[in-house]
């Protein structure tokens, strides 16, 4: 196990960040500003905007590109139309996207939670916020002095469209004099791209099976399990500050669901000078290791309810990890906090 002594983050210098995941995921609908208004009161150091582009190259905050599950859009006539399937990444995806919205279309929607039957609490915020741009989230953290760490979502899908996403993400950080920011994705090619025009953080996203699409289109056998042994990491630091990777990937379960020993990728990380930042911590049973859920598995409640999730959290820390996206940055700022006064 690496020692927190010489491999974690408060012994590199500095505190482990919280990264609001989506905004307060947790308690409002995520990529709202009232999601990311939350995250900052509650102590979040980065908000995580994952971008996409609308019809007129205008960068917006949602999970996906295809929005039935994040917008009222389903329940609007007048775009019944818009209704279609695309390839989206190698798999056909239906719904509506935001490539074939303007800007002020878009802006006539409004936000919905996207999960629920998990946090039914959100859905009191339901058709109260807008679909934010990035320059609006960018201008949001500004004021509160937060980071952002914007995710580019499908940069391949979205070249091929003529609406590159690395363009208007750079014009936008620097009309708005943004500094404290990592970028983020699960391809390659638009993270090499941006190295040589940018010097902010760069983040490579690792699951924990697959291969970046970029690769895989490009016929490249190179999966995410290469890019986590000593020499991909090595390859990732070439255009890479840190990387970004499932929980899994740092502490794996075993077929029972329960927690096994956990690897070396931290240990391994930094010594290739890279940065590690987890995901997702959340709060719910559902969500957690079979560890770390707490209640009465019988309750029809248990899925949804609390577990431990500050201990889970607290280990990963402990193992040295530089960051963690969570869906609660209050607990995420509360558990930094504790181990600071330890």
């Amino acid at each position: 196990m690496p020692s927190a002594s010489t491999d974690s983050a408060d012994g590199r210098g500095r505190a482990p960040l919280v990264i609001a995941h989506r905004g307060a995921s947790a308690h409002r609908p995520e990529h709202t500003l009232l999601s990311y208004e939350a995250a900052i009161a509650m102590g979040a150091d980065h908000i995580e905007p994952d971008l996409v582009a609308t019809k007129d190259h205008v960068l917006v905050a949602r999970h996906e590109n295809e929005i039935s599950g994040t917008t009222d859009v389903a329940a609007r006539p007048e775009f019944a139309g818009r209704r279609t399937t695309k390839v989206v990444d190698g798999r056909p995806v239906t719904g509506w996207f935001t490539e074939d919205f303007t800007l002020a279309e878009l802006k006539t929607l409004r936000a919905r939670e996207r999960v629920p039957e998990l946090r039914p609490g959100n859905t009191a915020f339901d058709g109260l916020a807008e679909v934010p741009t990035f320059e609006e989230v960018v201008r949001l953290a500004r004021r509160h002095g937060v980071g952002v760490y914007p995710e580019t979502k499908h940069p391949s899908h979205f070249a091929a469209l003529g609406l590159p996403l690395e363009e208007p993400l750079l014009a936008v950080l620097e009309a708005e004099g943004m500094a404290e920011v990592f970028v983020q994705s699960f391809e390659t090619a638009n993270l090499m791209a941006l190295r040589s025009r940018t010097r902010l953080p760069l983040i490579q996203l690792i699951p924990v099976a697959g291969a970046p699409y970029d690769r895989v289109a490009a016929g490249d056998p190179r999966t995410y399990d290469d890019m986590v042994t000593p020499r991909g990491l090595r390859e990732v630091a070439a255009y890479a500050d840190g990387i970004g990777v499932d929980t899994r990937r740092v502490v794996p379960a075993g077929p029972d669901g329960r927690l096994l020993a956990p690897t070396t990728l931290v240990a391994d990380a930094h010594r290739a000078g890279l940065q590690v930042h987890v995901w997702t911590i959340r709060n719910e049973n559902s969500q957690l290791p079979l560890d770390h859920r707490l209640g009465d598995p019988a309750s029809p409640e248990f899925a949804r309810a609390t577990g431990d999730v500050a201990g889970w959290l607290d280990r990963l820390l402990e193992l040295g990890v530089d960051g963690a996206f969570c869906d609660d940055p209050a607990m995420g700022r509360a558990v930094v906090t504790r181990r600071r006064h330890r």
